[in-house]
């Protein structure tokens, strides 16, 4: 044994074994921390690590026959200066053994320095999530559910606005139910074709079950097939074919409500199931055409409008419409469609009729808090409006948007922050739910969590708005203006890849190209950006410039105000004088924020902090 012991040391094959062991380690290591960068399967490090172990043997042999000498790879028993027992030079092994033990010790110390705390702090971050998650599925158990969209089965194929309008009023049917989780329309409907089997939509959707359904339309009838899924187990757990004139229609959608309801076991505790809004037939067949259209610019607002209009010629006292109207015109006004403080007035009078009809009604509400947030520049009134939006039961998406529009306003982060993730976990199919993220995590200053979340935004939807600019603006906060640079040049909304160069450019010392991009935007934008252009001048240093362009917001009752205390490019403007008097002039001062009352208790969630 000592003799075999000996032969090994001179064959180097106990070197090899260390040096082996060594570098696989290594290679093991690195491999584990680059491959969740590129998002690659972890399928190559279990390969890696299968090959490795099945190559230690086969390399411990070679070592005890072969050797390197000055002449190449040769045989041990070839060579003819070979004496038993006289050991071969080790003194490469030991050299090349000493590099990858001082790079497995330096790759350790990174490891545990560097790279340890962000997993620690990515993870602690996704157990917050999870947990908020968790929280919202515990209090719903398993009753949660999406409604895909119908299925157009006429003839002429020519009827999408009635079967994607009659399952949109089930969901928002579903959705009045408290004990119940409703996944979005936006989501839900990110399915229409139908490409996953019903547990893979379920499981993309994390919902128990799934409401799918066709509609047929013949003449004055139509026939509506339904069916309750269970999106675990892919099992059919109720159907209905009704068979009807179309004036039953809302008779019809409530038996559907009623019948799933019943399926899921959903104690009401003695409130009846919710029930469709009735109208006229011609009203409702009206109303759902004008739902179904794209809005995209102002000529397809007008003609949204006149639509809506029409319908409250055949039914003034129906509220989804005059709703549906404010919306419209406070959307108008806030994208300079038409002038703002007539569109503003037309929301506010549109939106106080539909109260009048249905006090409480939630998505008036949101139109009043909206219009006193960025029109108004009431806090007070806006925290009011959408809070009693909010305690309806009907947490609508668009109220949780305004909601944490409010959260910012008043410089509540934390929940601004749980605002957001609770809308991505009602809205997982929709970029712009993780584009809304990313900018909150930023001015939250979480700033890797705003890239991370961006990123997923983009994933699903490359040509998103505004979002390359917030990934810019973060790697910019963080230090990083060449990366920052790239980053802003790829955002495809002008205005904003434009403020995003100004800035860049300046970081990195390239005043000549900041001053023209700058004098650009001004030429362009000055009254419609003054916002944005007073935080381009104070991140460029220009004090006096920055607080002269927010003065002009005021004025021009610029929409990006409200966010003026949680924008982080105005940190430079926090020790001037100036800072706190604009604050206490516009009603931001800390004492006046803390002075109104705002709290959203978010359905299902146990916890509405980060």
């Amino acid at each position: 044994m000592n003799r075999f012991l000996a032969e090994l040391k001179r064959r180097n094959v106990i070197r090899v074994a260390g040096l082996y062991l060594a570098g696989a380690w290594l290679l093991v290591q690195v491999t584990g921390t680059v491959l969740p960068f590129f998002n690659a399967s972890l399928s190559i490090a279990r390969t890696l690590t299968i090959v490795l172990a099945v190559g230690f043997i086969p390399a411990l042999v070679l070592a005890w026959v072969f050797e390197w000498t000055a002449k190449g790879l040769e045989r041990d028993s070839s060579r003819e200066d070979v004496v038993s027992g006289e050991p071969r030079s080790g003194k490469g092994f030991d050299r090349l053994i000493m590099v990858v033990l001082a790079l497995a010790i330096g790759y350790f110390a990174f490891d545990k320095f560097v790279l340890a705390p962000q997993r620690q702090a990515v993870v602690a971050h996704e157990a917050r999530r999870e947990g908020r998650s968790d929280a919202i599925k515990d209090s719903f158990g398993e009753r949660s559910i999406a409604v895909l969209p119908f299925v157009d089965m006429s003839a002429a194929h020519d009827q999408a606005y009635l079967s994607d309008g009659i399952a949109e009023e089930l969901l928002n049917l579903l959705a009045r139910v408290p004990q119940l989780r409703v996944i979005s329309r936006s989501s839900a409907f990110a399915f229409r074709e139908r490409k996953d089997a019903i547990p893979v939509i379920a499981r993309k959707l994390d919902v128990g079950y799934i409401l799918d359904g066709s509609i047929r339309k013949a003449g004055d009838r139509v026939r509506i097939t339904v069916q309750l899924i269970d999106g675990r187990s892919d099992t059919l757990l109720w159907n209905g074919t009704l068979d009807r004139p179309l004036d039953d229609i809302f008779a019809v959608q409530d038996e559907i409500g009623a019948s799933v309801v019943a399926q899921l076991k959903i104690k009401l505790l003695g409130n009846p199931v919710p029930k469709t809004r009735r109208t006229t037939l011609e009203a409702y067949t009206l109303y759902l055409q004008a739902m179904a259209m794209p809005l995209q610019d102002k000529a397809s607002y007008d003609r949204h409008i006149e639509m809506l209009k029409r319908v409250l010629g055949m039914d003034r006292n129906y509220v989804p419409a005059l709703t549906a109207l404010a919306i419209a015109y406070s959307a108008q006004a806030n994208f300079a469609l038409i002038d703002p403080a007539e569109g503003y007035r037309l929301a506010l009078a549109t939106a106080d009729q539909a109260l009048v009809l249905e006090p409480g009604n939630s998505q008036a509400l949101g139109v009043k808090a909206d219009i006193a947030l960025r029109h108004d520049g009431d806090l007070a009134a806006a925290a009011r409006f959408i809070q009693m939006a909010l305690q309806t039961g009907h947490q609508d998406l668009n109220d949780m948007n305004i909601a944490e529009d409010v959260a910012k306003a008043l410089g509540r982060m934390d929940d601004a922050v749980a605002i957001d993730e609770y809308i991505v976990a009602r809205d997982p199919m929709q970029a712009i739910a993780y584009s809304q993220l990313g900018i909150a995590y930023q001015q939250a200053g979480r700033l890797d969590e705003s890239i991370k979340a961006s990123r997923t935004a983009l994933d699903m939807e490359p040509g998103q708005t505004v979002t390359h600019f917030i990934i810019g603006t973060s790697l910019l906060l963080k230090g990083d203006a060449k990366a920052a640079l790239a980053e802003v040049q790829r955002e495809p909304f002008e205005p904003f890849r434009l403020f995003g160069e100004a800035m860049v450019y300046h970081s990195l010392g390239d005043r000549a190209k900041s001053d023209a991009v700058l004098a650009q935007i001004i030429a362009k934008y000055d009254k419609d950006a003054a916002y944005n252009i007073a935080y381009v001048e104070a991140w460029r240093g220009n004090i006096d410039s920055a607080f002269a362009w927010l003065d002009k917001a005021v004025e021009y009752k610029d929409t990006g105000l409200p966010m003026l205390i949680v924008e982080p490019l105005f940190a430079r403007l926090h020790n001037d004088p100036r800072w706190p008097a604009l604050l206490q002039r516009l009603g931001k001062s800390p004492e006046q924020l803390a002075a109104i009352p705002f709290k959203v208790t978010l359905r299902g969630a146990a916890n509405p902090g980060p």
